[in-house]
């Protein structure tokens, strides 16, 4: 099957991160077990035998949007055997992804949001309540993605120019300012995570240890503070992002800007919190119009 080689072009060539090249090995080694249940082997894979597998997918309730996921995998995998050489023939091509109905991002009200945030009995002036609410700030102050978040730096804070420097998706740098009260709380922070933690990690959040910080930390950080003020279901990092365009937008932030401060490489990828904002357009219209 050659995964790992892929495996290899994709972090050593491409530069994907981390969490991106074991999604990717994961898909790939499911639709390799795949054909060894069919006792088939790459070279013999044509159209049908991936249509088979998207089929097996959707009968184990798998969700559409994970299926394509799957398949646009396939595709980068079939293009780089056949830029390789190691296969003559791209079984890819005549295949269709799956339809799926448009996803608006979930988002936290503001007004919800700013009240966690600005209420000082919620977050403790100890090392780990500062941390928190500083995790917190970040998401709704930069946007930034929670591997972004993790692999920061103390190094990346500029204190005089108010600004962060964020190492995103495939490497690409970006500078994203920060706020008068995000720049102070960083301060106070780092005032209290060195006379804390007795050791000299250069990453900006870390463990109650010192350690890096890692995911499922950040997720538990998240959804602690988020059951606070809300009781809706989803309560990840990513959220906060959303919320973080979807604030900039309604405030009449410029697309192309908010698409720079996330990193995105497209304006398509950006456009998505576009519907955000004319939904809500529409419910203030039906609470507002007399026709309405």
């Amino acid at each position: 099957m050659f995964i790992e080689r892929f495996i290899h072009y994709l972090k050593f060539e491409k530069r994907f991160s981390p969490h991106t090249v074991s999604a990717y090995q994961k898909d790939l080694l499911q639709f390799s077990d795949f054909l060894d249940k069919m006792n088939l082997k790459m070279s013999d894979v044509t159209h049908i035998h991936v249509r088979s597998f998207m089929i097996d997918l959707t009968e184990h309730q798998i969700d559409p949007r994970s299926v394509n996921r799957k398949i646009s995998v396939l595709r980068s995998y079939y293009k780089f055997l056949l830029r390789e050489q190691l296969s003559e023939i791209n079984p890819m091509l005549q295949v269709k992804t799956l339809k799926v109905s448009k996803r608006l991002p979930v988002v936290v009200e503001d007004e919800k949001l700013n009240q966690l945030l600005d209420t000082d009995t919620i977050f403790s002036d100890d090392f780990s309540g500062l941390r928190d609410r500083l995790v917190l700030e970040l998401f709704f102050g930069t946007g930034i993605r929670l591997a972004e978040l993790i692999s920061l730096k103390e190094a990346d804070i500029n204190k005089w120019d108010q600004t962060i420097r964020v190492l995103g998706k495939r490497s690409k740098e970006r500078i994203i300012p920060l706020n008068t009260s995000l720049k102070q709380l960083i301060n106070k922070y780092s005032d209290v995570k060195a006379a804390a933690l007795n050791n000299n990690s250069p990453f900006l959040i870390v463990t109650n240890e010192g350690s890096p910080a890692y995911p499922k930390l950040i997720y538990r950080i998240v959804n602690k503070y988020l059951s606070i003020m809300s009781t809706q279901t989803k309560k990840s990092p990513h959220i906060l992002r959303h919320t973080f365009a979807t604030s900039l937008l309604n405030k009449g932030a410029d697309l192309n800007a908010i698409k720079e401060l996330l990193g995105h490489s497209s304006l398509a990828a950006t456009q998505v919190y576009t519907h955000n904002s004319v939904e809500r357009l529409k419910s203030i219209y039906k609470q507002a119009h007399p026709k309405a």
